[in-house]
């Protein structure tokens, strides 16, 4: 079964970590908005992902960029749901993720195939997630944020980031295991890089990735964000190195999902960066 498939390779540490490639079908996504909006330039899309080595498609219908509003449910259902139909349909032996805090836009789209549901929110914002997680038993990934994405960049401060921000994950991880009574194994954190931080916050994060690897995998998402065009003064089409340099140093740190826009570039990084890991716990 694709799930229990799916399920192996993210708890295998003896395989590569992870691709993920992000699907918007957003008008308004900071990178990439307004490219994939119709079924066919989705499904485009994916094929060429699959082509450059995907390992798992996270499809979303609702920016969390900084500053932008929720979508109302009717419309990230319009969205997202006969995307992910159409990916399940097409390419049937490849996990598809979605992108929601909303609890019904993930259960229609567990129900049409998804196998993983990404919540930027930790089951926080829409209590009924849980219900839909106890009753489909998905992979589910818990991010931290603080405040919302209206909020989440308005001087967010930390007195020690990684001791906060494991705390909240241990906490959510414990409590959506108990409530919605999922396996250890369908549990996977994001610490939310770029999702209410200062520069220095996501850097520490990056150097610290290995220690949230006590809750569950990790799963980090530095894709062109914000902290990279920061270093680099660049904009979002021009932070591909800078992405890189982040993914390759998650993998490095122990992650074994990272989510990006750019997979065949990233595939590579990731996977030279792993087996220096791999040659580093071995002594080669």
């Amino acid at each position: 079964m694709l799930l229990e498939r799916f399920v192996k390779r993210i708890h295998d540490a003896d395989s590569p970590p992870l691709i993920m490639g992000i699907l918007n079908v957003t008008p308004d996504s900071f990178y990439d908005g307004g490219r994939y909006n119709s079924i066919d330039a989705a499904l485009f899309r994916v094929e060429r992902m699959l082509e450059e080595g995907v390992d798992v498609v996270d499809v979303g219908g609702e920016s969390t960029r900084p500053g932008s509003d929720p979508v109302p449910l009717d419309e990230e259902l319009k969205r997202v749901v006969p995307v992910v139909e159409a990916i399940v349909k097409r390419f049937p032996e490849l996990p598809v993720s979605v992108d929601t805090y909303k609890a019904r836009v993930a259960e229609e789209a567990l129900g049409v195939g998804a196998v993983l549901v990404n919540d930027v929110s930790a089951c926080r914002f829409d209590e009924a997630m849980i219900d839909v997680l106890a009753h489909y038993k998905p992979v589910v990934c818990l991010m931290h944020m603080k405040g919302t994405p209206k909020d989440m960049q308005q001087s967010p401060f930390y007195e020690d980031v990684i001791g906060e921000v494991k705390g909240f994950l241990e906490e959510r991880a414990r409590i959506v295991k108990e409530k919605a009574m999922l396996p250890d194994d369908r549990i996977v954190v994001d610490p939310g890089i770029g999702f209410g931080k200062r520069l220095i916050d996501n850097l520490t994060i990056l150097d610290r990735l290995g220690e949230f690897s006590d809750i569950a995998p990790v799963l980090v998402g530095p894709s062109r964000k914000s902290f990279i065009g920061m270093i680099l003064d660049l904009p979002p089409d021009e932070r591909l190195e800078g992405t890189l340099s982040a993914v390759a140093v998650s993998v490095y740190k122990g992650a074994r999902i990272v989510r990006v826009h750019d997979v065949k570039e990233a595939k590579r990084a990731a996977l030279v960066a792993w087996e220096i890991a791999r040659c580093g716990k071995s002594s080669c």
